[in-house]
């Protein structure tokens, strides 16, 4: 595997809700490097699937949304590569599925692939106009949850002063095809002038709250503070906080939910305080097929992840380190889930399997 090519650059001046995290470029993909935010911001040219799946892997690229953007054109790459390499039919297959299978529990990975591989007969062309349609509608989407999802928000709490509101792990313009699900949602309170302040949990091990969220809250004016993953439940239980809105990687059927890491224990002190649990997601994250979060597979990253940090080791050498990606949160925690299409209640019932099949 060749190593890609990184490329500084300055910060866009545009508000981050604009930034592509996925943008493709002539022959290639080019991604914002979100393992070395919030202190440097450059591009990473992505020109063959094992530099693809490596980034994916490594978190260049991640967020639910984002990573299918970024199969859909891995499979792309995987056209041109094997023109350069003289591949066959059946080895640019195996390299489309090798970038299917790079991330298991996020699903629109898999959903992003499997719907621009019918167009590989039809020629290059194609299949990256396939892709350009997926990148523009999560866009949109992400805009129309925002509304709907600001609107539930406001008449579910019946609060006329701006919201306090916790997130948890990285839900914006990086995460997604463009603006975001569950900070987008923040985004369209916020140009409503209804944030008072974002509690933005850190999100151990590799602090996407406070490299990515952070970053974005920052750059656009929302003020905000981060918390430590394991303050979130006190801060909820304390009264600071008016409602939790985070985003999904994979959506059962029944309403069980698989997140990052953390996010049951901010659902189940949401429930005990009796606040509103929102989940923020594109359609493509429900998983129909999926029963219940019992059938989720949840992806085991490498355990140095949790036991050092910073190149430092922070737990004795032959401590292991146990780190689970996700948790899945069950449905009945859940208060209500935002698509483009509008809010489903779980309380009243409203689940995935019957209304969005």
């Amino acid at each position: 595997m060749s190593q890609p090519a990184a490329t500084t650059a300055a910060i866009p001046a545009a508000a981050t809700a604009e930034l592509r995290a996925v943008e493709w470029s002539g022959d290639h993909l080019r991604l914002i490097d979100q393992t070395i935010l919030p202190h440097h911001f450059a591009y990473v040219e992505i020109r063959d699937t094992a530099q693809l799946v490596d980034a994916i892997v490594r978190l260049v690229v991640r967020g639910a949304p984002a990573i299918g953007a970024a199969g859909a054109y891995g499979v792309a790459l995987a056209m041109i590569e094997g023109e350069r390499e003289g591949w066959s039919r059946e080895q640019v297959l195996a390299a489309v599925h090798r970038v299917h299978e790079a991330r298991p529990t996020a699903v629109n990975l898999a959903v992003c692939v499997d719907r621009v591989l019918p167009h590989l007969d039809a020629g290059l062309p194609a299949v990256l106009a396939e892709a350009a349609a997926i990148q523009r509608e999560d866009i949109r989407a992400n805009k129309d949850m925002g509304v709907f999802g600001a609107d539930w928000l406001i008449a579910r709490t019946g609060l006329t002063r701006p919201l306090r509101i916790l997130t948890h792990c990285n839900t914006g313009a990086l995460a997604t095809a463009g603006w975001g699900t569950a900070l987008g949602v923040i985004r369209e309170l916020h140009a409503r002038q209804l944030v008072e302040l974002v509690y933005a949990d850190e999100t151990r091990p590799l602090l996407q709250g406070s490299r990515l969220t952070a970053w974005e809250l920052d750059y656009e004016g929302i003020a905000h503070c981060v918390q430590a993953d394991g303050a979130a439940a006190g801060t909820i239980l304390r009264g600071e906080v008016d409602a939790a809105v985070v985003g999904a990687d994979r959506i059962a059927a029944n309403g069980d939910t698989a997140n990052k890491v953390g996010t049951l224990g901010v659902a189940l002190a949401c429930a005990d305080a009796g606040i509103p649990f929102l989940v923020a997601a594109p359609t493509t994250t429900v998983d129909v097929a999926t029963a219940s979060g019992d059938d989720i597979h949840i992806e085991l990253r490498d355990g140095d992840e949790v036991v050092n940090y910073g190149g430092a080791r922070t737990a004795p050498p032959a401590t292991r380190g146990h780190n689970p990606a996700f948790d899945v949160t069950p449905g009945r925690l859940i208060t209500a889930l935002v698509t483009e299409r509008g809010v489903l209640d779980f309380g009243a019932g409203e689940l995935p399997g019957s209304h969005l099949a």
